[in-house]
This record gives C-alpha cells, structure tokens and sequence, in this order.
C-alpha cells in the first residue's frame, strides 16, 4: 500500500519504508496499520508512530481489498433542512473517525427515486453498512433497504421486525417537562402540541395525561409558531381558568406561544411558565425569555447508532431491539 502523501523530495513514503524503519515485516506492518492479525500491542503501537512520523497513509482502496471492507458507512435520510440529521451525523463521525471509517450522508427529500439514486450511489461504493434516519419515528423507510446484504441500523426512525432501531425516550422527555413545571408549584398545564398523526406527539400526550390527569386538554395542530400563536388566542378566548404553565410539542411551538403570551403583557416565567421539546438552540437561545425545553440527545443517539453500525459491519451479532435513550432537560428563563 502506498501514501498518500509525498515526500519532500517528490517521492512516496511506502509500506516497506514503514516497515523498515519500525525494524519488522512488510505483513506485520500491515497488519499493525489495519488492525488484522496477531500483532502485539507493542509493536502495533510502534508501527503506528512511526508511520505517523513519516506522514505515511494507507491506500484507501488497497487497504479495502486487503480486509474486504471499504471502510465507509453510507447514512440516508429524508431530513432536507438536517435539524435532526445534522446532529446525529456528527454523533455518528465521531465513533467512526476513531475507527478510520468515513461516512457519506445523501438526503433523499422523501423522493422515492431519489431514494433509491443513492442507494445504489452507496452499494456501488461498496459502503460496510448504511444508518437510516427521517423526521419522525414513525415514517415508513425505504424498503429496498430489507433486502440488502449489508447491515442497516435505524436511528430516529422505525425499522423492520429484527432490526436494531434507536429513539428517543418521548415518554420519559415529557415526564420530566411536567415533572419540572410541577416542581415549580404549577398546577394548571396546558399541553400545546404538534399533529396527532405523528407517534411522537400521541407518545408525549399520553405521558402528560398519566401525570396530571385523563381529562386535560391536549391541543394539536400544527409544528410551527403559528399554530402556537393560534393556539393562545384559543385558549384567551375561551371562559374558565388560564393555564400557569404550558408544555409545548416543540421549541417552535412555544416561541409562537411565547411571543403571543407577550402580546398580552403576560409575564413568564411570572404569569406562565414555558417549557419547549427539542432544544434546537436557534430557536430556544433567541427565545425571550431562553427557553426551557427537552433535548433528546440527537448526538448521542448518533453516537449509540455509530457503534451498533461498526459492530455489525465487523460481523458482530446484536439483538434486534428498539433502544429508547433518555432524553435531557435544559433549563432557561421560560421555566
């Protein structure tokens, strides 16, 4: 295998300058940069200095016919803008770079063409395994992706019966939102949310109904600001008790719910209290007040898909399972 990198005087550093600087074998060197056979730790970490030293790099395509793999983790998802992508991505590169694996990220923008581009792009680059991940847990991911001979892990997304998919715990996210607003003395919250249709939504309304009761009221609509802004002038123009505290299905969600509080002149945290889900910090740190909100570890949950992916591309055996990973609270001036 040869560097990648010249030498000062126009030539290439190879496998036998590396080995002969380090005092073994061309197959022990070898073997001591990709990781195979039975090198001893010493001598593996004594060949990988001095190929650091020399500025030596293996040949990425003859390191991949030496051990069968490419080296590459394809990751497709549907998510255009990359809100939650984006930080699972980095969760994903940052186990993978320690391992020498690279990873390739397409977005299929829910075009089943595009879709399957991609993925062939991906097989035809001959990628170890592909991490699927979309805009919500409960969205149907390409079903081409059953039918591969390569590992696929799910994150973020539902995969098939025997596949090993990783969420967010919704559940437990929406307990500690009302758990917080309760350990604040309120008792009357309103849970302001996104559309039914989604299971995220239905999951976190279900988690606020066991804590404070069946009979209070869920409102759904839409993921925006405006459905948020709608959603006060609802409840401002009905008869009855105000809330003194208001769960929103996401950060965008409570900033229309915020800004239309202080249209009223409404205090918060005084008045209402505000507590968002998501902590996209574009909206929750711009909030006035910074909102409160739950983050659910998206660089976490990349980290954890990361590894099941790695450990199933080296042959590794994982049970299937839906991991469920806790979810955080981040507390600002709304709460």
């Amino acid at each position: 295998m040869e560097a990648d990198l010249k030498q000062p005087g126009g030539g290439r550093h190879t496998i036998r300058d590396v080995a002969q600087a380090a005092g073994v074998s061309i197959s022990t060197a070898s073997n001591a940069l990709n990781g195979t056979g039975r090198t001893n730790p010493e001598t593996r970490e004594k060949v990988r200095r001095i190929a650091d030293e020399l500025g030596f790099r293996p040949n990425a395509l003859a390191r991949g016919l030496l051990t069968r793999r490419s080296h590459a983790i394809g990751m497709l998802t549907n998510d255009t803008y990359g809100r939650l992508t984006l930080p699972m991505a980095a969760g994903v590169s940052e186990i993978l770079v320690d391992h020498g694996v690279s990873l390739f990220l397409c977005a299929t923008n829910n075009d089943p063409r595009l879709s399957r581009l991609h993925l062939e792009a991906l097989l035809d680059r001959q990628v170890d395994g592909i991490i699927f991940t979309a805009t919500r847990i409960d969205l149907e991911p390409p079903p081409e992706l059953t039918k591969l001979n390569i590992p696929v892990v799910y994150a973020f997304a539902q995969g098939p019966s025997g596949s090993v998919s990783f969420h967010p715990d919704d559940a437990q996210g929406a307990r500690l939102a009302v758990q917080h607003l309760q350990g604040l003395n309120r008792s009357r919250i309103l849970h302001i949310t996104g559309e039914q249709n989604y299971r995220a939504a239905r999951i976190r309304a279900e988690a606020y109904h066991e804590i404070v009761g069946a009979s209070a009221q869920v409102m759904f609509g839409e993921w925006s600001e405006e459905w948020g802004h709608a959603a006060i002038e609802r409840v401002f123009a009905r008869p009855g008790p105000r809330p003194d505290s208001i769960f929103c299905g996401s950060d965008e969600i409570a900033r229309g719910v915020i800004d239309a509080l202080r249209d009223r002149d409404i205090s918060i945290p005084g008045d209402i209290a505000v507590v968002g889900f998501d902590n996209w910090e574009v909206v929750s740190k711009q909030t006035r007040p910074p909102l409160t909100t739950i983050d659910m570890e998206l660089k976490e949950l990349g980290h954890q898909a990361g590894l099941a992916i790695l450990g199933l591309s080296r042959g590794e055996k994982l049970e299937p399972r839906v991991e469920r990973l806790p979810c955080t609270l981040v507390a600002r001036g709304s709460a």
